[in-house]
Protein backbone atom coordinates (compact mmCIF):
# COMPACT_ATOMS: atom_id res chain seq x y z
CA UNK A 1 0.00 0.00 0.00
CA UNK A 2 2.66 2.12 0.56
CA UNK A 3 3.80 2.94 -3.29
CA UNK A 4 0.06 3.03 -4.16
CA UNK A 5 -0.65 6.01 -1.29
CA UNK A 6 2.63 7.73 -2.14
CA UNK A 7 1.49 8.13 -5.33
CA UNK A 8 -1.64 9.77 -4.54
CA UNK A 9 0.32 11.93 -2.74
CA UNK A 10 2.67 12.99 -5.27
CA UNK A 11 -0.76 13.69 -7.84
CA UNK A 12 -1.33 16.93 -6.05
CA UNK A 13 2.57 18.14 -7.07
CA UNK A 14 4.30 19.76 -9.91
CA UNK A 15 7.43 17.66 -9.68
CA UNK A 16 10.24 17.32 -12.20
CA UNK A 17 11.87 14.37 -10.43
CA UNK A 18 14.37 13.49 -7.61
CA UNK A 19 16.38 16.21 -6.53
CA UNK A 20 13.82 19.10 -8.26
CA UNK A 21 11.45 21.30 -5.69
CA UNK A 22 7.86 20.16 -5.38
CA UNK A 23 5.53 22.49 -6.29
CA UNK A 24 1.62 22.34 -4.66
CA UNK A 25 -1.30 21.53 -7.26
CA UNK A 26 -4.18 20.15 -5.32
CA UNK A 27 -6.47 19.28 -7.52
CA UNK A 28 -4.80 21.06 -10.45
CA UNK A 29 -3.53 17.71 -11.77
CA UNK A 30 -6.36 15.96 -12.47
CA UNK A 31 -8.57 18.88 -13.87
CA UNK A 32 -5.49 19.30 -16.57
CA UNK A 33 -5.85 16.19 -17.50
CA UNK A 34 -9.41 16.09 -18.58
CA UNK A 35 -8.42 19.11 -20.41
CA UNK A 36 -5.59 17.46 -22.02
CA UNK A 37 -5.90 16.25 -25.57
CA UNK A 38 -3.65 13.65 -25.39
CA UNK A 39 -5.01 12.14 -21.99
CA UNK A 40 -8.14 12.35 -23.51
CA UNK A 41 -7.49 10.37 -26.37
CA UNK A 42 -5.50 7.56 -24.68
CA UNK A 43 -8.22 7.60 -21.95
CA UNK A 44 -10.71 6.70 -24.85
CA UNK A 45 -8.50 4.30 -26.25
CA UNK A 46 -7.91 2.32 -23.23
CA UNK A 47 -11.82 2.00 -22.81
CA UNK A 48 -12.18 0.28 -26.19
CA UNK A 49 -9.43 -1.99 -25.53
CA UNK A 50 -10.66 -2.84 -22.49
CA UNK A 51 -13.83 -3.62 -24.18
CA UNK A 52 -13.80 -3.80 -27.45
CA UNK A 53 -10.93 -6.29 -27.39
CA UNK A 54 -12.73 -8.20 -24.30
CA UNK A 55 -15.80 -8.94 -26.47
CA UNK A 56 -13.49 -10.15 -29.32
CA UNK A 57 -11.13 -12.01 -26.51
CA UNK A 58 -14.16 -13.91 -25.09
CA UNK A 59 -15.80 -14.35 -28.55
CA UNK A 60 -13.17 -16.55 -29.34
CA UNK A 61 -13.01 -18.18 -26.03
CA UNK A 62 -16.51 -18.83 -26.13
CA UNK A 63 -15.71 -20.52 -30.18
CA UNK A 64 -12.95 -22.51 -28.42
CA UNK A 65 -14.90 -24.37 -25.73
CA UNK A 66 -17.37 -25.15 -27.65
CA UNK A 67 -14.86 -26.66 -30.80
CA UNK A 68 -12.19 -27.74 -28.52
CA UNK A 69 -14.63 -30.27 -26.06
CA UNK A 70 -14.78 -32.99 -28.59
CA UNK A 71 -11.97 -32.19 -31.25
CA UNK A 72 -8.70 -34.89 -31.32
CA UNK A 73 -5.40 -33.68 -30.33
CA UNK A 74 -7.09 -30.79 -28.20
CA UNK A 75 -4.13 -30.76 -25.35
CA UNK A 76 -1.99 -30.36 -28.81
CA UNK A 77 -3.88 -27.24 -29.90
CA UNK A 78 -4.19 -25.67 -26.70
CA UNK A 79 -0.46 -25.67 -26.16
CA UNK A 80 -0.42 -24.18 -29.38
CA UNK A 81 -3.06 -21.01 -28.79
CA UNK A 82 -1.19 -20.42 -25.59
CA UNK A 83 1.92 -20.33 -27.04
CA UNK A 84 1.98 -16.68 -28.10
CA UNK A 85 1.29 -16.11 -24.40
CA UNK A 86 4.36 -17.15 -23.29
CA UNK A 87 6.40 -14.54 -26.19
CA UNK A 88 7.27 -10.92 -24.87
CA UNK A 89 5.00 -8.44 -25.35
CA UNK A 90 7.72 -6.41 -26.92
CA UNK A 91 8.85 -9.03 -29.56
CA UNK A 92 4.68 -9.22 -30.52
CA UNK A 93 4.53 -5.82 -30.94
CA UNK A 94 7.75 -5.08 -32.74
CA UNK A 95 6.90 -8.63 -35.03
CA UNK A 96 3.44 -6.89 -35.94
CA UNK A 97 4.47 -3.65 -36.35
CA UNK A 98 7.35 -5.26 -39.11
CA UNK A 99 4.52 -6.91 -40.60
CA UNK A 100 2.19 -4.44 -41.30
CA UNK A 101 4.70 -1.76 -42.60
CA UNK A 102 4.10 -0.78 -45.68
CA UNK A 103 7.33 -2.82 -47.29
CA UNK A 104 6.08 -5.75 -44.95
CA UNK A 105 5.06 -8.95 -45.38
CA UNK A 106 1.32 -8.45 -45.32
CA UNK A 107 1.58 -6.00 -47.82
CA UNK A 108 4.00 -7.56 -50.02
CA UNK A 109 1.32 -10.64 -50.32
CA UNK A 110 -1.73 -8.38 -50.64
CA UNK A 111 0.54 -6.85 -53.56
CA UNK A 112 1.20 -10.68 -55.07
CA UNK A 113 -2.26 -11.40 -54.75
CA UNK A 114 -3.19 -7.98 -57.14
CA UNK A 115 -4.04 -6.40 -53.99
CA UNK A 116 -3.52 -2.30 -52.65
CA UNK A 117 -2.82 -2.92 -49.07
CA UNK A 118 -4.11 -0.14 -46.93
CA UNK A 119 -1.73 2.19 -44.76
CA UNK A 120 -2.20 -0.29 -41.48
CA UNK A 121 0.16 1.91 -39.55
CA UNK A 122 -2.52 4.97 -40.64
CA UNK A 123 -3.96 6.89 -38.17
CA UNK A 124 -7.54 4.96 -39.05
CA UNK A 125 -5.75 1.38 -38.61
CA UNK A 126 -3.25 1.91 -36.06
CA UNK A 127 -5.51 1.15 -32.72
CA UNK A 128 -6.90 -1.27 -34.60
CA UNK A 129 -3.99 -3.43 -35.33
CA UNK A 130 -2.44 -2.96 -31.93
CA UNK A 131 -5.56 -4.73 -30.68
CA UNK A 132 -5.81 -7.01 -33.24
CA UNK A 133 -2.32 -8.12 -32.07
CA UNK A 134 -3.10 -8.14 -28.00
CA UNK A 135 -6.31 -10.05 -28.93
CA UNK A 136 -4.11 -12.65 -30.61
CA UNK A 137 -1.25 -13.15 -27.92
CA UNK A 138 -3.51 -13.00 -24.78
CA UNK A 139 -6.89 -15.19 -25.93
CA UNK A 140 -4.66 -18.39 -25.47
CA UNK A 141 -4.35 -17.74 -21.80
CA UNK A 142 -8.00 -17.38 -21.49
CA UNK A 143 -8.91 -20.59 -23.45
CA UNK A 144 -6.21 -22.05 -21.17
CA UNK A 145 -8.53 -21.43 -18.18
CA UNK A 146 -11.92 -21.54 -19.54
CA UNK A 147 -11.36 -25.10 -21.00
CA UNK A 148 -9.21 -26.42 -17.61
CA UNK A 149 -12.98 -25.75 -16.25
CA UNK A 150 -14.61 -27.57 -19.04
CA UNK A 151 -13.08 -29.95 -18.32
CA UNK A 152 -14.30 -30.48 -14.66
CA UNK A 153 -17.68 -30.75 -16.19
CA UNK A 154 -18.58 -34.49 -16.34
CA UNK A 155 -19.21 -35.95 -19.19
CA UNK A 156 -22.32 -37.78 -19.04
CA UNK A 157 -24.06 -34.25 -19.29
CA UNK A 158 -23.51 -33.71 -22.43
CA UNK A 159 -24.30 -37.56 -23.30
CA UNK A 160 -27.41 -36.87 -22.28
CA UNK A 161 -27.98 -34.07 -23.86
CA UNK A 162 -26.96 -35.64 -27.06
CA UNK A 163 -30.04 -38.14 -26.60
CA UNK A 164 -32.59 -35.29 -26.12
CA UNK A 165 -30.95 -33.67 -29.11
CA UNK A 166 -29.29 -31.10 -27.83
CA UNK A 167 -27.35 -28.85 -30.70
CA UNK A 168 -23.77 -27.67 -29.86
CA UNK A 169 -24.56 -24.36 -28.95
CA UNK A 170 -28.04 -25.50 -26.70
CA UNK A 171 -25.61 -27.38 -25.16
CA UNK A 172 -22.66 -25.00 -24.11
CA UNK A 173 -25.71 -22.32 -23.71
CA UNK A 174 -27.39 -24.46 -20.74
CA UNK A 175 -24.49 -27.10 -19.78
CA UNK A 176 -21.09 -25.15 -20.16
CA UNK A 177 -21.76 -21.68 -19.88
CA UNK A 178 -23.86 -21.88 -16.46
CA UNK A 179 -21.07 -24.32 -15.41
CA UNK A 180 -17.80 -22.60 -16.28
CA UNK A 181 -19.77 -19.03 -14.85
CA UNK A 182 -17.50 -18.51 -11.97
CA UNK A 183 -14.21 -18.95 -13.78
CA UNK A 184 -15.57 -16.54 -16.61
CA UNK A 185 -16.43 -13.78 -14.04
CA UNK A 186 -12.63 -14.19 -12.73
CA UNK A 187 -11.27 -14.30 -16.25
CA UNK A 188 -12.90 -11.07 -17.18
CA UNK A 189 -11.74 -9.32 -14.22
CA UNK A 190 -8.62 -10.53 -14.56
CA UNK A 191 -8.76 -9.12 -18.49
CA UNK A 192 -9.97 -5.75 -17.48
CA UNK A 193 -7.25 -5.42 -14.86
CA UNK A 194 -4.45 -6.64 -17.65
CA UNK A 195 -5.87 -4.13 -20.35
CA UNK A 196 -5.99 -1.31 -18.88
CA UNK A 197 -2.02 -1.14 -18.25
CA UNK A 198 -1.19 -2.52 -21.55
CA UNK A 199 2.12 -0.64 -22.85
CA UNK A 200 5.08 -2.58 -23.98
CA UNK A 201 2.62 -3.89 -26.85
CA UNK A 202 1.98 -0.79 -28.43
CA UNK A 203 5.31 0.89 -27.80
CA UNK A 204 6.97 -2.05 -29.51
CA UNK A 205 4.73 -1.88 -32.40
CA UNK A 206 4.54 2.10 -33.00
CA UNK A 207 8.38 2.86 -32.37
CA UNK A 208 9.86 -0.37 -33.75
CA UNK A 209 12.75 0.34 -31.16
CA UNK A 210 13.56 3.47 -32.88
CA UNK A 211 13.97 6.95 -30.49
CA UNK A 212 10.62 8.63 -30.37
CA UNK A 213 6.56 8.31 -29.11
CA UNK A 214 3.73 6.21 -30.12
CA UNK A 215 1.51 8.16 -32.66
CA UNK A 216 -1.45 10.35 -30.22
CA UNK A 217 -3.73 7.92 -31.83
CA UNK A 218 -2.50 4.60 -30.56
CA UNK A 219 -1.71 5.53 -26.76
CA UNK A 220 -3.18 4.10 -24.24
CA UNK A 221 -3.17 5.71 -20.38
CA UNK A 222 -0.20 3.37 -19.78
CA UNK A 223 1.63 5.20 -22.46
CA UNK A 224 0.84 8.32 -21.61
CA UNK A 225 1.38 8.11 -18.59
CA UNK A 226 5.17 7.18 -19.59
CA UNK A 227 5.75 9.96 -21.55
CA UNK A 228 4.73 11.49 -18.60
CA UNK A 229 6.98 10.80 -16.72
CA UNK A 230 9.99 10.38 -19.31
CA UNK A 231 9.72 13.72 -19.99
CA UNK A 232 9.06 13.26 -24.16
CA UNK A 233 9.19 15.93 -25.69
CA UNK A 234 9.06 18.09 -22.87
CA UNK A 235 10.12 18.63 -18.95
CA UNK A 236 9.14 15.55 -17.00
CA UNK A 237 6.07 15.52 -14.18
CA UNK A 238 5.75 12.72 -12.16
CA UNK A 239 2.67 14.31 -10.50
CA UNK A 240 0.48 14.09 -13.83
CA UNK A 241 1.99 10.77 -14.17
CA UNK A 242 0.77 10.06 -10.88
CA UNK A 243 -2.62 11.68 -11.52
CA UNK A 244 -2.97 9.03 -14.08
CA UNK A 245 -2.47 6.08 -12.54
CA UNK A 246 -4.67 7.02 -9.47
CA UNK A 247 -7.11 7.58 -12.33
CA UNK A 248 -6.14 4.57 -13.89
CA UNK A 249 -7.00 2.36 -10.16
CA UNK A 250 -10.20 4.52 -10.08
CA UNK A 251 -11.46 3.33 -13.47
CA UNK A 252 -10.44 -0.36 -12.94
CA UNK A 253 -12.36 -0.65 -9.55
CA UNK A 254 -15.59 0.81 -11.45
CA UNK A 255 -15.13 -1.38 -13.60
CA UNK A 256 -14.25 -4.69 -11.71
CA UNK A 257 -17.65 -3.89 -9.61
CA UNK A 258 -19.39 -3.63 -12.30
CA UNK A 259 -18.52 -6.55 -13.69
CA UNK A 260 -18.75 -8.48 -10.11
CA UNK A 261 -22.21 -7.56 -10.28
CA UNK A 262 -23.24 -8.26 -14.04
CA UNK A 263 -21.60 -11.71 -13.64
CA UNK A 264 -23.26 -12.27 -10.10
CA UNK A 265 -25.07 -15.72 -10.53
CA UNK A 266 -26.26 -18.59 -8.39
CA UNK A 267 -23.97 -21.59 -8.37
CA UNK A 268 -24.95 -24.28 -10.38
CA UNK A 269 -24.28 -27.79 -8.08
CA UNK A 270 -24.77 -30.96 -10.03
CA UNK A 271 -26.94 -33.68 -8.08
Amino acid sequence: MAPALYGAWVSLYRWPGPGAEMTWRGAKNYTALFQNEAFQSSFLNTLVLALGGGAAVFTVTFLAMTVLRQLRGRAFIRSVVFLPMIISAIAVGAAVGFLLNPDGAVNDVLAALGVDGPAWLGPDLIFRCVIAGLVWSSTGFYIALMMSAVDSIPPHLYEDARLVGATQWEQFRHITLPLTWDVFSVAAVLWVVNSLKVFEIVLAFTTGGTPGNPPLEARTVAVQQYISVSGGNAVPDLGQGAAMGVVVVLITLVLILLIRRATRRDSVELS
